[in-house]
């Protein structure tokens, strides 16, 4: 069974700052916590409580600290083997943390999320009561559902994109209804968020904004895209292929339902679609979510940018099972080898990987120590340009701020071992700084010096500033985790 993942935490001793099993937004199945798993929460929970009477502090405190995250990645390497470059005496030590890792990164997030509550969408129809049934539960411990839904505006996204993390640019993105005011958050609200956020920060860009595509409503769509395009100003697309609305799931390559679509979208002058494949349960029809119609529109389209979101990855256990005549060796992470196959033996330049929600996944000790964080990032930098063609992303803030992700990458190295025995290229810092924003920066032509220097001296940089002197994140993650029956939530 499922349980939400807040009532889990409540229930254990510690709130790690890196989540210690793998919590859904019920676009998949969550998997059970593996023992090493448990093995990795159980030391954290010794390391945290030795750190925290050392520095007088209660354990809980001590977790949100950059001392906790030193704990959390310290014990992660004591159960999986050496995966994230941290140093025991910056658990005690904030300035020796912060000085190894001076945070100079362009962090762009291109997937991230918030609700729309302004116009009580979710008590005018039934199916905005469902969807305040579906979103109610990523922030259970209110009291009311309108609570519950405020935990997800636009001042939340505020706080966790920009205070709690060291985000410094993002994407707001949505999700696809057939009338847009049974939607939580239509991309006339994207963009109104888009532009409050840049004026709120004094005019430097902080924010861009998706517009949704959806060929399954047919060619009267034309007219919504023009007008996202030219009045809205939307800076690229969102897509979901699996979704169940209008006619129905469609592939990226049906040469009639989707191209007439794309040819529209090269006449309006936008040729950057974000596709989100894999997660396929919940909402979505799974088979339509595998991106296996990847290569022909990529080959079809060669002027387009086609970002597959989530990297297509699978972690449900339907989805996990090794396709006949996979490479032995790997991790095989269901669907993001198949992608990463498609973009190899086609040589596409025009197909990118966001990592949103899968490297949460894969980073968090999903497979156990058959590690496929490293295969994953080892078989996608391996390509023909690869470290080119990553995209950061983290899914915020459904399960919450994006900051123990971003501390992950800038941690995280494939070990030597595995480099070795299969090949794979080490995550060098420049390669790593192309991931968290430099490559999205090209895509949507954002001189990133300029933007930088802008940003560092903004209005919401000096918020920053002035919440660094007494923050308090949240280290729960939101959404579902696995529970068998009997055992404690």
């Amino acid at each position: 069974m499922w349980t939400r993942k807040c009532f889990a935490d409540d229930d254990k001793p510690i709130q790690s700052p890196i989540p210690t099993e793998i919590s859904s937004n019920e676009e998949f199945i969550p998997p059970p916590q593996s023992p090493q798993q448990q093995r990795w929460e159980a030391r954290i929970v010794e390391m945290s409580e030795q750190c925290a009477k050392k520095l007088g502090m209660s354990r809980r405190r001590f977790l949100q600290t950059s001392g906790g995250m030193a704990v959390a990645m310290l014990a992660y390497n004591e159960v999986f083997g050496k995966t994230y470059d941290v140093d025991s005496v910056e658990a005690l030590d904030p300035a020796a943390y912060s000085e190894k890792w001076p945070k100079t990164e362009f962090i762009f997030d291109n997937q991230t999320h918030h609700v729309d509550v302004e116009s009580r969408w979710f008590e005018a129809t039934e199916a905005g009561k469902q969807a305040a049934d579906f979103l109610r539960n990523f922030r259970p411990n209110a009291n009311s559902t309108a609570e519950r839904l405020s935990l997800l505006n636009e001042s939340h996204y505020i706080k966790e994109m920009f205070m709690d993390s060291d985000t410094m640019m993002a994407i707001i993105s949505g999700v696809p209804t057939a009338e847009w005011r049974e939607n939580i958050l239509p991309p006339d609200k994207m963009v109104k968020t888009r532009n409050e956020i840049n004026q709120m920060a004094g005019g430097s860009q902080r924010m861009l904004s998706h517009g949704l595509l959806r060929p399954n409503m047919g060619k009267s769509e034309f007219e919504e895209m023009e007008r996202q395009v030219k009045t809205l100003k939307i800076n690229s697309w969102k897509m979901y292929t699996g979704s169940i609305i209008g006619d129905g799931p469609f592939w990226l390559d049906d040469e009639k339902v989707a191209y007439p679509f794309f040819e529209r979208s090269r006449k309006l002058g936008v040729k950057t679609v974000c596709v989100h494949k894999g997660l396929p349960l919940g909402l979505f029809n799974e088979e339509h979510c595998h991106p296996k119609d990847v290569e022909k529109v990529a080959k079809d389209f060669p002027d387009f940018n086609f970002i597959i979101y989530h990297s297509g990855c699978n972690p449900t256990p339907t989805g996990g099972r090794r396709r006949e005549g996979a490479a032995p060796g790997p991790q095989y992470i269901p669907w993001c080898s198949e992608l990463i196959d498609i973009v190899k033996r086609n040589n596409l330049k025009n197909v990118y990987f966001e990592i949103g929600s899968t490297w949460n996944i894969l980073s968090g000790g999903y497979g156990g120590g058959d590690q496929p964080a490293m295969h994953f990032l080892g078989q996608v930098l391996n390509l023909p340009g690869g470290e080119d063609h990553i995209i950061w992303g983290t899914d915020s803030i459904w399960g919450g701020s994006p900051q123990s992700q971003i501390e992950r990458l800038r941690r995280f190295q494939i070990s030597d071992q595995v480099a070795e025995k299969f090949g794979y290229k080490k995550l060098t810092p420049e390669i790593k700084a192309k991931i968290f924003g430099l490559n999205a920066a090209r895509l949507y032509k954002i001189d990133v010096n300029a933007k930088r220097k802008a940003i560092q001296g903004d209005k919401i940089a000096e918020m920053k500033q002035e919440y660094d002197r007494a923050p308090r994140p949240s280290n729960t993650q939101f959404g579902w985790v696995w529970r068998t029956r009997g055992q404690r939530a």
